[in-house]
């Protein structure tokens, strides 16, 4: 696809199909960047396969900064890109101020909820998916120790850490769980060197397994386990294949699904809240090449049970983000 650069703001590029209509659809990545290899690049890879299964032309915006969001926004819409996807929780503020003053255009946002009358708020049930990874790190874990390492220390991702802690002890009653917060501000998502700094305090805690969901951050948590013979779970997209043989497994978040209906649907997009859990596939964990000879068939089985159970309503995670709690006590 051929793209042209504009400026936008100091630093950030909007970059725009030298062929698109002025009702091409537009994404938006949170700070970390689309190639991040786990939320924002699957947001991107949901665009990616509209675009070459259609042959229609979106347009992005990477930001730079927070300060960026109110603009990029405004600058597609009035642009006349529809519907608007953006990528991350953080856009919520901003979207209630702006939505209002373009009622003609469609937004839709994952990870937030807005309640305007053209905007769907999409999210996920992660703790459900975390349940299920968190089962295999307690099968899979030989210390009985495992560790958590979250990006930014919001809601959002407590919900991860402690859907990932139920599930660990669903599997090993025993088993204790380390989770520390990579940091307070957005910068918390692209912050590798940090991330690996945690995954060795964490491995010399007793930690054999670690799942991170970091963004970038998790990038970092990945190849310090890699290099210190520590097994790692993924988050968002697949990142099975990073350190084949190495990371257990990945919480998969279909946030590529989620764009590429939202850039399908158009004009049909529905206002409104959409739910994406389990039982929608919405959440999962990735099994492949990569990680075939670290989950075994009784794993397996006993994961897929436990899904079928929570879709059925005979297991109930807690969400964290209800309130505020988490049964499960984590160091």
């Amino acid at each position: 696809m051929t793209l042209m650069k504009k400026l936008l703001g100091a630093a950030a590029t909007l970059a725009i199909s030298a062929t698109g209509a002025l009702a091409d659809p537009a994404l938006v990545f949170d700070l970390g960047g689309k190639f991040d290899r786990s939320f924002n690049e699957a947001a991107f890879n949901g665009a990616e396969r509209w675009a070459e299964e259609t042959g229609g032309s979106y347009r992005e915006i990477e930001l730079q900064s927070d300060a960026q969001r109110e603009q990029a926004l405004r600058r597609l819409a009035e642009a006349g890109s529809n519907p608007i996807v953006m990528a991350g929780f953080a856009f919520g503020s901003t979207l209630e101020v702006v939505a209002p003053d373009y009622p003609d255009t469609t937004f839709v946002i994952i990870d937030s909820v807005v309640d305007q009358p053209n905007v769907q708020s999409i999210i996920f049930q992660e703790h459900e998916g975390s349940y299920l990874v968190g089962m295999l790190a307690g099968m899979a874990s030989e210390s009985g120790t495992v560790g958590f390492i979250g990006g930014m220390d919001i809601p959002l991702i407590s919900r991860f850490a402690c859907g990932y802690a139920q599930g660990v002890v669903a599997a090993n009653p025993d088993a204790t769980v380390i989770a520390n917060m990579t940091g307070t501000t957005p910068s918390a998502w692209n912050d590798p060197v940090r991330g690996g700094e945690l995954t060795r305090s964490q491995i010399s805690q007793g930690a054999d397994v670690v799942y991170a969901a970091a963004g970038g951050t998790g990038i970092g948590v990945l190849q310090t386990a890699a290099d210190e013979g520590i097994l790692s779970i993924g988050v968002d997209s697949n990142q099975n294949g990073m350190h084949p043989g190495q990371v257990l497994t990945s919480m998969m978040k279909r946030v590529d699904v989620a764009v590429y209906n939202s850039f399908t649907a158009a004009d049909a997009i529905e206002p409104g809240l959409l739910v994406l859990g389990l039982a929608e596939e919405g959440v999962g964990y990735a099994l492949d090449e990569n990680n075939a000879e670290l989950v075994t068939a009784e794993m397996i089985a006993a994961v897929d049970a436990a899904r079928a159970q929570i879709i059925a309503g005979e297991i109930a995670v807690h969400n964290f983000t209800e309130d505020g709690t988490c049964p499960v006590t984590m160091q």
